[in-house]
């Protein structure tokens, strides 16, 4: 299957993705970075999976989520009859468990189920058993239990059964994981569940503050895929829940996704509080600041999701990868790389909270105002940008624009009264650095901002220079930019990050898809400079990328005419909720934002 043809349950400690045939065939366990349940990644063959679908493999599947639930309905139309399965995850905040209630429609309909249960990324075949009626999987640290309403064969770890439904039946299957040290948790009610279960997804969703009538529905959706990529516990947020999903079909552009990011947090934090959800904005902005803690010169780009900061990446190379894409990686290095940029989100980041109200406390601003002090020495530094370059070091223009952010917010504190500091220090670098990026950063030949200082080419994020407030929307040198980017890294009129093939920037093979984050960027930036025709039109193009139940993936290839990359991707629904705000009300920069909330 493609990638667009899973949808996402979860438990807001768990995720697993559900595919179109009515496989299962991605489950994580607890804090979402831990080993693979079911399946290593999605196509392996030697992994994992659960099976629930017609017996007929003619039998059609149209599918959907229950009205503002993460409960997925798949309605399976076969030869005698229609039968509906219905699947997700009750948000219990215990062991997780996936439910799957299997309801007939109307006429007979011939059901086959098959649990291939693998741990370890598809390495581990656990022993099983039956325990209490129940089929018991145990193997090193997991154990699980399928409580199914139908007799079981069990062999060589596979668990089979063939049975009928019809019109009326409702039969519920349980699946739950717990530590194998650990007694069996308490049995879930599948039908109390779903009723738990879609209530508590209504109910939160009852709160959010958007009251955009044209794309009320894409933002919702969005909402509740980031909630659902939410780790409970800690507050972090997962930038997706899969690893080594590929950014080219066959290359070797494939991460693992499953942890929090400092980038994000600025962009999580703004869309929580826009959108009301000033609980869950609290609690991210709390995750920020116990990850963050410490030495500012051993600032991390990104932690696991209860703050941990050693992520070694490994290669799982028993495994073939999605559709050959090789290597399947499990951790990622890129926690050790410099990118000075995410300075300037987290103090931006910290910024909103308190201007929010969120953040009052004076240990918060020491924090910032280590981070500032390390900043002040280091901004020259060269890193290797947002985008994670596995190559040489540079001056990347969008590293110093977050650095000029980062003084820049620091000003508009002490300004505001919220907080002492040397003011008149940090302004003098504001504007050191950003007569830097003018001089260096800027091709006046070109019209254009460019990706480093000397570069041939431009860079995505550089369309996020009226949003930070470092220049004005109606400033030429924005526009020439937009106008660049566009004409430069444009794909079928969707968006790349930045060209591989140019500036040498890296030794990896293969090459990447749109990024549709950036492309949101776009239609954000053709907003801000008054072309609203065209952003929308850009805006409402991406919209129809999404999957037939709403969601995104990291990437889109054009040529391929489909999603690539980690799968559901925050970044990407984050931008979705983002650009329909701003084309739904004047969009406002950063800066006027900024001044905006200091008043």
């Amino acid at each position: 299957m493609r990638i667009e043809d899973y949808a996402l349950i979860g438990d807001m400690q768990t995720a697993a993705l559900v595919g179109r045939d009515g496989s299962i065939d991605w489950l994580c366990l607890p804090r979402f970075d831990s080993a693979a349940c079911f399946a290593a990644l999605l196509d392996e063959p030697r992994a994992g999976r659960w099976l629930l679908a017609p017996a007929d493999g003619a039998a059609r599947c149209e599918r959907r989520y229950r009205p503002d639930t993460l409960v997925l309905e798949s309605t399976w139309q076969a030869d005698g009859g229609c039968v509906r399965v219905l699947d997700f995850m009750p948000p219990r905040g215990e062991a997780p468990d996936v439910v799957r209630i299997v309801e007939g429609v109307h006429g007979r309909v011939e059901m086959r189920t098959e649990l291939a249960l693998r741990f370890d990324y598809g390495r581990v075949v656990p022993w099983t058993r039956y325990d209490g009626g129940e089929l018991a999987a145990v193997a090193g640290p997991d154990s699980a239990w399928l409580d199914a309403p139908v007799p079981l064969d069990s062999h060589a770890g596979t668990a089979t059964a063939g049975f009928a439904v019809a019109a009326g039946d409702r039969l519920p299957f349980v699946l739950t994981w717990q530590q194998s040290w650990l007694p069996r948790p308490a049995r879930v009610d599948a039908f109390i569940a779903l009723d738990d279960t879609e209530s508590a997804w209504t109910g939160w969703l009852r709160d959010c503050a958007y009251r955009g009538d044209r794309y009320g529905e894409a933002v919702r959706r969005s909402l509740l895929t980031l909630k659902a990529l939410t780790y409970a516990p800690t507050g972090g947020m997962v930038a997706a829940p899969t690893t080594s999903l590929p950014e080219q079909i066959g290359g070797g552009r494939n991460w693992d996704y499953r942890y929090s990011w400092l980038r994000d947090a600025a962009f999580t934090l703004r869309t929580l509080l826009a959108s009301g959800y000033e609980d869950e904005a609290r609690a991210w902005r709390d995750w920020l600041l116990r990850a963050v803690a410490g030495d500012p010169a051993d600032l991390q780009i990104m932690y696991t999701l209860d703050g941990s900061r050693r992520i070694p990446e490994w290669r799982a190379d028993w495994l073939r990868g999605y559709e050959g894409s090789r290597p399947v990686r499990i951790g990622n290095a890129a926690y050790a790389q410099v990118q000075l940029d995410v300075y300037g989100e987290v103090l931006d980041c910290l910024y909103q909270g308190r201007m929010a109200g969120l953040c009052h406390d004076d240990d918060a601003w020491e924090l910032q105002r280590n981070l500032m002090d390390y900043l002040e020495g280091h901004w020259r530094d060269p890193d290797q940008s947002l985008w994670e370059i596995r190559g040489p070091k540079r001056q990347f223009t969008h590293s110093k624009v977050l650095a000029w952010a980062a003084a820049d917010r620091m000003v508009r504190t002490v300004e505001a009264g919220r907080h002492g500091g040397p003011a008149d220090r940090w302004k003098a670098l504001r504007e050191e650095i950003h007569r830097e990026v003018c001089e260096h950063g800027y091709d006046a030949d070109r019209g254009t901002f460019t990706q480093f200082y000397g570069s041939r080419g431009v860079d995505a994020a550089l369309l996020l220079i009226p949003r930070i407030g470092f220049l004005p929307p109606g400033d030429e040198r924005v526009a020439g930019t937009v106008e660049v980017v566009r004409r430069e890294l444009s794909r079928d009129g969707l968006v790349l990050r930045h060209r591989h093939d140019l500036d040498n920037l890296d030794e990896l093979t293969g090459g990447e898809g749109t990024f549709l984050a950036c492309s949101f960027w776009l239609a954000d930036a053709l907003a801000m400079l008054g072309r609203r025709d065209e952003a929308r039109e850009l805006f409402e193009r991406l919209l129809e990328l999404r999957n037939d139940v709403g969601l995104l993936a990291e990437e889109y290839d054009t040529a391929l005419r489909r999603q690539v990359g980690n799968f559901p991707q925050a970044y990407s629904h984050l931008a979705v909720i983002n650009t329909a705000a701003a084309l739904e009300m004047r969009p406002m920069t950063a800066l006027e934002t900024a001044q905006a909330n200091d008043r």
